[in-house]
């Protein structure tokens, strides 16, 4: 089996996969502090939990958006399953050209959903990751990676509001009934997720413009079901697009 690691900033994301098959998925959260025991006990636990035993794990390939865990993780990785893990990054092959100024600026999570929604769906494409940051990546007809958009995440925007203004309270990131709120719980539910909402139809509607006609539209992240529904040009919500990158990742670069 493979394990795929995806290192967020808020959490990270596991998958096994058995062939093409991804037999399960876990989350936790993201901790610089804990150690690689601390993480293993966890993912041993969870295997256990699927009836899936750790010495099936004959591969692993991880992405991180936390420079700090690919150390912790490469420690678990080689103490508990016998692996040193593929990392992707520079040196990797991908599959997709990367047109950014600088490629090496462009984050290893962003070019791994890339490789997803291109192998899952061609291109043109645009993927919309509901993560920490709101990000949008655009992928042309051939496969090049094009460039995309970076903006705060809809928890980001929420927590600084409650943060920064002192009279309003923390709320639960839920859509409200209708967009004039009545209380002010309703209102900050309203700003928060239908501005996200036009964000998000903002965005995607210059990316088309700039790409042309027949751009489909992927997202994922944790709160992609949540603006997906009030969003029609999203077609896809692929809550697993990233574990799925590393996947075929990894099957072009195994020996």
């Amino acid at each position: 089996m493979l394990l795929a690691i995806d290192i967020g900033n808020t959490n990270v994301t596991l998958g096994a996969f058995d062939g093409a098959v991804l037999r399960a998925t876990w989350r936790m959260a993201t901790d610089v502090h804990k150690m690689p025991d601390e993480y293993a006990v966890l993912l041993l636990n969870f295997l256990q939990g699927r009836d899936l035993d750790p010495s099936q794990i004959k591969d692993t390939i991880m992405c991180s958006s936390v420079p700090p865990l690919v150390t912790t993780f490469n420690e678990l990785n080689q103490q508990y399953f016998g692996i040193t893990p593929l990392v992707v990054g520079s040196g990797l092959k991908t599959g997709i050209r990367i047109l950014y100024d600088n490629p090496r600026e462009v984050g290893a999570d962003r070019v791994t959903d890339a490789v997803a929604a291109y192998r899952l769906y061609g291109g043109p494409v645009i993927v919309v990751d509901c993560g920490t940051a709101t990000v949008f990546d655009a992928i042309s007809r051939d496969g090049d990676y094009l460039g995309g958009a970076i903006a705060p995440g809809i928890v980001i925007a929420a927590e600084a509001l409650f943060e920064r203004a002192a009279r309003l309270p923390r709320i639960e990131l839920m859509r409200p009934k209708q967009a004039i709120g009545r209380n002010t719980v309703a209102s900050i539910q309203s700003g928060i997720i239908y501005g996200y909402v036009g964000l998000v139809e903002g965005l995607v509607a210059r990316f088309q413009k700039e790409m042309g006609g027949g751009v489909r539209v992927v997202a994922t992240g944790g709160l992609a079901e949540v603006i997906a529904r009030e969003i029609p040009v999203i077609e896809i919500v692929n809550p697993n697009l990233t574990l799925e990158g590393l996947r075929f990742i990894h099957e072009l670069n195994r020996p």
